[in-house]
């Protein structure tokens, strides 16, 4: 069979059935970003014959893999480029010789770790339109008075070149070099392979000059095939059945790539790897003894390729040691490890995408896309437990890792994140946003097969919310939802999308795509209809996330015996138990009181849902709620059951105090308006009216009071998990104690048994 005609008998394989779109997905979005579709033809440089042969590599301490310490090597030899006079020019030249779209930045005095050997340009003069660094002007090669404290790098773009072709100038020192490709991918071969969402077996082909190719087995190694897995998600590979691939490449002769692979298997990416020998003869025989390699990739448990239930929740073990919270998709978050019962953080410094990629495996994950600093992904809350990470990449656990125990000096502002790469889903291809501004607004479309056929419609608002929205932005890559809508008018969408196809939707906020949480089925119930009442989101790449501070509450807590006739306005906003609807005036509320004071961590400014317009008026007391209900403070017994209540509204939501360097936003004062500003707190004083429980009608004994922050989702966070606050409490009549007080999820899973049924800040009608 010709081999257009075979690729071509492939491609319909895949564009069969309901798997079509789920089958085109695997090839959207490799890690070397969206060349998979041509953009422009690219043309080899033309480098002239006087111009000095050189090869480029990224090298030091990585937070991912396009960026790195610019290496040169010149006549048999590595060495590094000085920081004099270096520009985003130079950047640009050095990023598109090592075949990326652009440079994004570059950054001087050696952020990528000092190199080794000579300091072969100095004084570095690029336009941007040179071919090669090499011929940029500068002191010359070797020509230097630098040190390598003084060494420069680049962050180049993720995108690659379209039709890239990597040339070897340097034939005797080729295994030097690293490998340079326009992409890659795995590409399943056998029926049984090719339905599977993910992909997890088939050839690995380079593209290489616009063509796919694939790659010679001989010398192939396990390392080799690690290091593919991880790109694409997958923490692991495993055996395969090398007879069928053997008699598949008999039959259809493959088109290999020119070199072979050598990764030591603790590469993020390929393109860390080092090129092998070359695998073409003189008179043209490639791969005389071997075949295309293939691997064979083990997908985490939310990722296993069987019914589309294995794909709904990205949980991972039911207690590990290592978590990632705050993130908005799934495989990224800020890394919090779990020592002696409680959940702490890591300290940024040393922190690279080695290490990071020890926490994506661990967790299921395949290798780490990117690794964070400077509490990119919002800080976290209680110890620093570890300090200066340093993995060799084939740990099991971050636990094992080498680190150091002291973390003098580090705070919550360098908090270690991290962003792993996961397989392809094809989660994003069927949902869209339709009529929006911009790509990050719209009116929620999604696809469904109807009567045998793929259909765009609309969703039914009834009961839509911030939870709701945050699936999908999640599935769209969008980040986290800003806000959900129930009216769409504004945004027309697609006529053709009018109908309704979902209704009673109900999502927990784990899930990956919307599909996978309640909802009616084939029956749809909507009586308001789409079009103008369908859901609509918008999204936000980053949120707020409010933390309760358990000390404050702990410090300030006390009881007060105060006359009914000094409660009239919080009377009237229900801020007393039902039984005091019968006292008379001059009879006293006995009233647990407490000062909360609530921190946001997250990385966007915290506001309240409704604009000024729509905030309401009380009067007696005198001023504006921007939030009807913001906080909950329950008192429980120790099985769970709520044996006192009380509320807050949110008449000011301000900055009380903020960290060091950071200005308050948000002033209460003159209608002003209201918000907590990231690093700042709002603190609720103790002696604020309805800032209490109503505990007349206890009875003494102990009990659990918890208090919860934003109980309704009506603002999106980062991390509802750390909403709840919990204490042990013990009132004997006439005192009380608050004790053991902590944030939700900060302690294991055993600890947290200790207080039953209130693991996490969930409504019971989720």
């Amino acid at each position: 069979m010709p081999r257009s005609l075979f690729c071509f008998s492939i491609f319909l394989i895949c564009l069969g059935g309901e798997f079509r779109l789920l089958c085109y997905a695997q090839y959207e979005n490799w890690p070397y970003g969206e060349s998979y579709h041509e953009i422009e033809q690219y043309q080899a440089p033309q480098v002239p014959q006087d111009i000095p042969k050189i090869q480029l590599r990224l090298a030091g301490e990585k937070r991912k893999h396009n960026e790195g310490r610019v290496e040169v090597f010149y006549n048999g030899e590595w060495g590094t480029v000085c920081d004099d006079d270096f520009s985003i020019h130079a950047a640009q030249v050095v990023c598109r010789e090592l075949g990326y779209v652009e440079a994004v930045s570059w950054s001087a005095a050696s952020k990528y770790g000092r190199g080794e050997g000579r300091i072969w340009l100095d004084n570095v003069h690029c336009t941007g339109k040179e071919k090669t660094l090499a011929q940029c002007s500068s002191n010359g090669f070797g020509v230097s008075d630098c040190k390598h404290t003084e060494d420069v790098g680049v962050v180049c773009s993720d995108k690659r070149i379209p039709g890239f072709k990597f040339i070897n100038t340097l034939t005797n020192s080729v295994e030097n070099l690293n490998i340079q490709v326009e992409d890659v991918q795995i590409r399943a071969i056998l029926a049984s392979y090719r339905k599977r969402i993910p992909v997890t077996e088939g050839y690995v082909e380079v593209k290489d000059e616009g063509k796919w190719k694939q790659l010679c087995d001989v010398n192939w190694t396990q390392q080799n095939s690690r290091v593919i897995c991880g790109m694409f998600g997958f923490p692991g590979e495993k055996r395969f059945n090398a007879r069928v691939y053997k008699m598949f490449a008999q039959r259809k002769k493959p088109v290999y790539w020119g070199y072979s692979v050598n990764c030591t298997g603790n590469e993020v990416h390929l393109s860390s790897c080092k090129m092998g020998s070359s695998v073409l003869r003189k008179d043209n025989v490639s791969c005389e003894r071997g075949m295309p390699v293939v691997v064979s990739c083990i997908p985490g448990r939310a990722f296993a390729p069987t019914t589309m239930s294995g794909f709904r929740k990205a949980f991972t073990q039911a207690q590990p040691l290592v978590r990632l919270k705050g993130g908005a998709i799934v495989g990224e978050g800020r890394v919090e490890v779990l020592k002696n019962g409680e959940w702490g953080t890591i300290c940024d410094d040393n922190w690279n995408v080695i290490s990071a990629s020890v926490v994506c495996r661990e967790l299921g994950f395949g290798s780490a896309k990117e690794a964070l600093n400077g509490a990119r992904l919002g800080q976290g809350m209680g110890p620093v437990h570890m300090n200066e990470v340093e993995c060799s990449g084939f740990e099991k656990s971050l636990t094992d890792c080498y680190f150091n125990k002291e973390s003098v000096g580090c705070s919550h502002e360098e908090d270690a994140s991290v962003r792993c790469n996961v397989p392809a889903m094809g989660f994003q291809n069927q949902l869209r946003l339709s009529g929006g501004r911009n790509p990050f607004e719209g009116r929620v479309e999604v696809l469904v097969k109807k009567n045998g056929t793929l259909k765009w419609g609309t969703v039914c608002s009834d009961g839509w919310s911030t939870m709701e929205a945050m699936v999908v932005c999640r599935q769209l890559g969008l980040g986290f939802a800003s806000h959900a809508f129930q009216e769409t008018w504004y945004w027309p969408g697609d006529v053709t999308a009018d109908d309704v196809v979902m209704s009673g939707v109900k999502c927990s906020g784990t899930e990956m795509a919307l599909s996978h949480c309640l909802h009616h089925g084939t029956d749809v119930i909507c009586p308001k209809g789409g079009a103008r009442f369908a859901a609509g989101v918008s999204c936000s790449e980053s949120a707020p996330d409010l933390v309760l501070n358990p000390q404050v509450v702990e410090q300030t807590t006390y009881l007060e015996d105060r006359p009914m006739f000094m409660l009239q306005c919080a009377y009237e906003e229900n801020c007393l138990a039902t039984t005091a609807n019968n006292v008379p005036a001059n009879s006293y509320r006995r009233l647990l009181r407490f000062s909360s004071q609530i921190h946001n961590n997250g990385q966007s400014d915290f506001r309240p849902k409704a604009g000024r317009h729509a905030w309401i008026w009380h009067d007696c007391h005198r001023h504006y709620h921007s939030m009807e209900v913001f906080t909950h403070y329950d008192l429980l017994s120790l099985n769970g059951s709520k044996v006192a209540e009380g509320h807050k509204a949110s008449f000011c939501l301000e900055d009380t105090e903020c960290d060091e360097g950071i200005h308050k936003r948000y002033e209460c004062a003159n209608f002003g308006e209201q918000g907590i500003t990231v690093g700042c707190w709002d603190t609720y004083r103790h002696d604020i009216d309805c800032q209490w429980v109503d505990i007349t009608d206890v009875k003494p004994g102990d009990y659990i009071f918890q208090v919860v922050i934003n109980p309704n989702y009506e603002v999106s966070e980062s991390d509802y998990s750390n909403n709840v606050m919990k204490c042990r409490c013990r009132y004997d009549g006439h005192r009380v104690w608050m004790y053991s007080c902590h944030i939700g999820g900060s302690f294991s899973a055993e600890t947290e048994g200790t207080f039953p049924d209130l693991l996490t800040n969930q409504l019971s009608r989720r």
